[in-house]
């Protein structure tokens, strides 16, 4: 646990040699009238065995649910050596690797992460992470307006993804002088068809957003989507779940070309869920394209005794060292769960990702079958999903959700604050972790709360 080593002696000590009186007077150059001279809702200190015991009071007082919730992030299985071997002391504590003779070994890791995210995704380069998918996906839409020698500053998003990561690029983007129009989505399919296209095929765009999975858990035609964005001028941009690639056609290789940048949300990768973070972005692209790519990129290389070695070999978005020329001002990037993911992938292995992959899909179409025999559900969409999709209920999808989190299940996304033309539409989730009897006692749970919210 953290704590101030600095004795009262040490403290004096320090002051007197540089001439300061007391610690108040390093402050004295904030006015009076904005200082606190005390937090009155500031509870008194208490000692490290009260405030742990308070902590695993109040973790307790959260349950343990049983989550059929997705939505961006997602419940997968952590080998224990993931965070055994992430939070050592040589990763836990280490920082920015500027010095190359004092780093190998986050240089390493940040090296073979790279190496698996590219082969992964089927791309060319990998920086070494953001803060997290959706401002990866900001910055993706940055580099292909930078990209394009006569640049429109407008993208064409699909309408089918997330919803969070469309207001966050508006926010970070589109401050930037840069329009973001909306492409309508199926409404039976859940994803975009090809002729919804047909309306923009004479409007310059510097890039398509196509997401794999989109928001819905639905896949898109992202063969079609591409070729049509590059028929057109325009780059393909991947929003993708990087499990999901272990079993579906990797972006870099959608269409005759492939995805021009690829990015997401690598919490699956070995990340827990904990209370909405943290989280990190990744962000991949074609080597021509390099030059534009926000964040760190190491690379092996050899010294004079021929000895194999990591160094940073591009540093685009430095302010540091470019200042107002910095490619982008993100400039920490997300090395522990880097690190995470790293060993995650690592231990799993190709196989053992696309194992976990495959066993996501079958619980949730498990999960499909189960529910679709109760009363009063309905799938929405009738085109394929990975490892969530969307339910109809037939009545207010809240109430029910009321309902299943008293009986201890978090029961799904209420999709009516982004969607409500979907009506009573709700957006569940199913992964390698939950077993059979999950899924009953989920199927038995919904039934007795649609019954419940039925009454009421």
């Amino acid at each position: 646990m953290p704590f101030i080593p600095h004795t009262e002696n040490e403290i004096r000590a320090m002051l007197a040699e540089i001439g300061a009186d007391s610690i108040e007077q390093l402050f004295d150059e904030i006015p009076r009238e904005l200082r606190i001279e005390q937090l009155s809702d500031v509870p008194p200190g208490v000692s490290e065995m009260e405030i742990t015991r308070l902590m695993h009071a109040r973790a307790a007082a959260d349950g343990m649910p049983l989550s059929f919730l997705g939505a961006g992030a997602y419940e997968h299985h952590i080998p224990a050596a993931v965070w055994e071997i992430t939070t050592r002391g040589e990763f836990y504590s280490a920082y920015t690797p500027y010095q190359a003779e004092a780093s190998q070994g986050t240089l390493q890791v940040l090296y073979e992460y790279q190496t698996m995210m590219a082969n992964l995704m089927a791309m060319d380069v990998s920086n070494a992470s953001l803060y997290d998918g959706a401002s990866g996906l900001a910055e993706a839409c940055l580099m292909a307006v930078r990209a394009q020698r006569k640049s429109s500053r407008r993208i064409l998003v699909a309408g089918t993804l997330h919803p969070l990561y469309r207001e966050t690029i508006e926010t970070i983007a589109g401050m930037q002088d840069i329009e973001f129009v909306d492409l309508a989505w199926c409404t039976e399919q859940g994803r975009i068809l090809l002729e919804s296209l047909k309306r923009f095929e004479d409007q310059p765009f510097d890039a398509l957003v196509i997401p794999q999975p989109n928001f819905f858990g639905a896949l898109e035609d992202t063969d079609a989507l591409t070729d049509w964005a590059h028929a057109h001028n325009a780059l393909a941009i991947g929003v993708v779940n990087p499990m999901a690639m272990a079993l579906l056609k990797p972006p870099g290789r959608w269409g005759e070309t492939g995805a021009d940048i690829v990015c997401g949300e690598g919490q699956p990768l070995g990340v827990p869920l904990s209370s909405g973070g943290p989280y990190f972005g990744f962000l991949c692209c074609r080597q021509t394209l390099v030059r534009q790519m926000p964040g760190r990129i190491v690379g092996r290389t050899v010294d004079l005794d021929g000895k194999e070695g990591f160094t940073l070999t591009l540093q685009a978005r430095e302010q540091h060292i470019r200042r107002s020329k910095a490619t982008s001002n993100i400039c920490t990037n997300q090395g522990l769960l880097v690190t995470a993911a790293t060993i995650y992938m690592a231990l799993l292995g190709a196989e053992g990702l696309k194992r976990v992959a495959a066993a996501s899909h079958a619980n949730a179409r498990k999960l499909v079958d189960a529910v679709l025999d109760v009363d009063g559900v309905q799938r929405a969409f009738s085109g394929p999903y990975f490892h969530e999709t969307v339910l109809l209920l037939d009545r207010p999808v809240a109430d029910v959700l009321a309902q299943l989190s008293d009986s201890g299940i978090l029961g799904g996304l209420d999709l009516a604050p982004w969607h409500p033309e979907l009506g009573n539409a709700l957006l569940v989730c199913a992964t390698e972790t939950k077993t059979d009897n999950d899924i009953d006692l989920f199927a038995a749970a919904l039934s007795e709360a649609l019954a419940e919210a039925e009454v009421a």
